[in-house]
């Protein structure tokens, strides 16, 4: 009896039949397993986009497929990845599985995302026992479709690519040839595939090993008992942050651009019940599916909530099912947040889940006004391009995401140029993308004036120029060319983004979003042509503000004028303080007289 029904230490709440120290070595050497995973792909890895952006993530589960641990990689992924792991064992049950079986999906109907990021599922063994699994899901850079990266914005999701539902593609760690043939058939990138695949395969093998070690080393009782114990603690944590949080029902909203077909904005509306130790989050009110490739599938609009509200929750506690589990969600399916198949998601994990966050952060707001930050750039700014330079018959597809500013805290300013929450990655070197394409990086540079104002501004965003020395097709998803990131407790909203066409004349055409007379062109863009000498453009925005302009200290305000952050207009406009642009000083009585007019 004592054995299935252990007592619990009063301090830690962790069973009797596991020490402290014991227990926090097994908790480290699960989280060190992921770490491992996700150095072996950033090392191994063929493709930029893994290499040089690490736009890839890693996980150990335990032996219900229940979340044990993950590495800092793309929170967008991670809380996905456990309906990718669910996928694979309906379609290949537990009891059927090897050592050395790997499942891999990437179907958005079937526990995955958008088309572009596959998910690889590994059982480990501990001598003949079934203890846990690995996951490693990457973005690839192409699997095919009407547009380099699935981007064709079409109206069907069979135009953004190769869709794999649960495939065996391993089997006793050796690749199943036929699937690898097809996989590279359906690719404009087919010789990043191989090394790409081995990546994977090597960041799962290495999670295999440390589980294993730990098992072999404390034993697997133990280890088993330690898995059960991580989640319950982590749940113990969360709640415990839940019921600081004043109960009642708190909601918001936040909106796409378009979906490229609809020149009306697409809603995302939420509704945070906070009642005790539990949530429950409702996004009931949000618009229809629609037309266009922006439709988040049910995994990629839960991961989004998930991942935003532990940003204000616990993010001390180590990172596992547990964190999940006083969260309810409600996704009416039939919404663009809950879509059924054939409607196109390429856009959901760039677009799609960083709105979802900045509404879910926006209810918060009216929460825990003093804990939570304005809007971050709230986009991803996804783009694909084709390179082709023909003299010299070389032809490739390039990527990068171009970051924008964070909003600002409660105790400080916003982060410059920073990946949304949704990536934690980074942008492409221009070293590397010049030494793998015909291309030239001219440019990326801090945005003036594109920071929401506030008691603390956002961070700015950039302006990033990229010059074609040969002939490409620039796939893109953006948005917030309406209206920029909101701030929060009377923070303003960020700066519009753009991008533009840049021609060897001198001339430019707006491309996406609003032009100098004011028209607005849609942001989502499919097989715009660039020829050789023409560059392409594209003005990140910064993040919301937090508190009211007018309680910005002056000399904060002047700083940001001498740094170049702000102009002297946005200076008097948006802070109440002038500046005299010949000394570069404070004219002291305007700005008193100014600041009395502010709200």
């Amino acid at each position: 009896m004592a054995a299935s029904n252990p007592t619990q230490n009063a301090a830690t709440g962790i069973s009797d039949r596991i020490d402290p120290v014991t227990f926090e070595v097994l908790r480290n050497s699960f989280e060190y397993a992921c770490t491992r995973m996700a150095t072996i792909m950033q090392r191994t890895s063929f493709s930029p986009i893994l290499a040089d952006i690490l736009d890839f993530s890693n996980a150990i589960y335990d032996a219900e497929a229940n979340l044990l641990a993950q590495a800092a990689n793309c929170p967008v992924h991670l809380a996905a990845m456990k309906f990718s792991a669910d996928a694979a064992l309906k379609r290949f049950p537990k009891e059927t599985l090897k050592p050395g079986d790997i499942v891999a999906l990437n179907d958005p109907y079937q526990g995955g995302t958008h088309i572009n990021d596959i998910t690889f599922v590994m059982p480990i063994f501990h001598e003949t026992t079934l203890i846990g699994f690995a996951v490693s899901r990457g973005h690839w850079m192409d699997l095919g479709g009407g547009a380099a990266g699935g981007m064709s914005f079409s109206t069907h999701i069979a135009a953004e690519g190769l869709r794999l539902p649960p495939i065996k593609l391993y089997e006793n760690y050796e690749i199943n040839e036929d699937f690898l043939a097809i996989i590279m058939n359906n690719t404009r990138t087919p010789f990043y595939i191989k090394g790409d695949l081995q990546a994977h395969l090597g960041a799962l093998k290495a999670a295999e090993a440390e589980v294993t070690r730990a098992a072999d080393r404390y034993g697997r009782d133990l280890v088993q008992l330690a898995m059960k114990e991580l989640i319950a603690y982590t749940e113990r944590i969360v709640r415990k942050s839940i019921e600081i949080i004043p109960d009642g029902v708190y909601e918001a909203e936040d909106f796409a651009d378009t979906d490229g077909f609809s020149p009306d904005p697409i809603k995302v509306k939420v509704k945070l019940t906070i009642e005790g130790s539990n949530i429950t989050v409702d996004f009931t009110g949000s618009d229809p599916i629609v037309k266009g490739s922006i439709n988040s599938p049910y995994a990629n609009t839960a991961s989004a909530a998930l991942y935003s509200l532990q940003f204000f929750l616990a993010p001390h506690a180590p990172s596992n099912a547990g964190m999940f589990a006083p969260i309810k969600l409600i996704i009416p399916e039939g919404t663009w947040l809950n879509p059924v198949w054939p409607a196109p998601t390429i856009g959901c994990t760039t677009l799609t889940s960083s709105k979802i966050t900045s509404a879910i952060w926006q209810a918060l707001a009216q929460a825990i006004p003093e804990r939570v930050t304005g809007s971050t750039c709230s986009e991803c700014n996804w783009f694909v391009s084709t390179a082709v330079d023909r003299a010299k018959g070389i032809a490739g597809v390039f990527s990068d995401l171009p970051a924008g500013g964070w909003g600002g805290t409660p105790f400080n300013d916003g982060m410059n140029v920073t990946m949304d929450p949704l990536g934690n990655c980074m942008n492409m070197a221009a070293e590397t993308a010049e030494l793998f394409f015909p291309i030239e990086y001219e440019s990326f540079d801090l945005r003036q004036d594109s920071a929401g104002p506030g008691k603390y501004r956002g961070g700015l965003g950039a302006v990033f120029k990229v010059r074609y020395r040969c002939e490409g097709e620039l796939n893109m998803e953006t948005s917030r060319t309406r209206q920029g990131s909101p701030g929060v407790n009377g923070g303003g909203f960020s700066a519009v983004q753009r991008s533009s066409h840049l021609y060897p004349d001198g001339s430019h055409q707006v491309i996406g979003g609003l032009s100098p007379n004011g028209d607005w062109t849609s942001p989502l863009l499919s097989g715009h042509a660039f020829n050789y000498d023409e560059q392409f453009l594209f003005e990140s925005t910064g993040g919301g503000g937090w508190g009211k302009p007018s309680e910005r200290p002056v000399d904060k305000v002047l700083d940001d004028v001498l740094d170049e952050y702000i102009s002297i207009d946005a200076a008097r406009r948006d802070y109440g303080v002038v500046i005299d642009p010949a000394t570069m000083k404070v004219n002291e009585a305007e700005t008193a007289r100014l600041r009395k007019l502010q709200p």
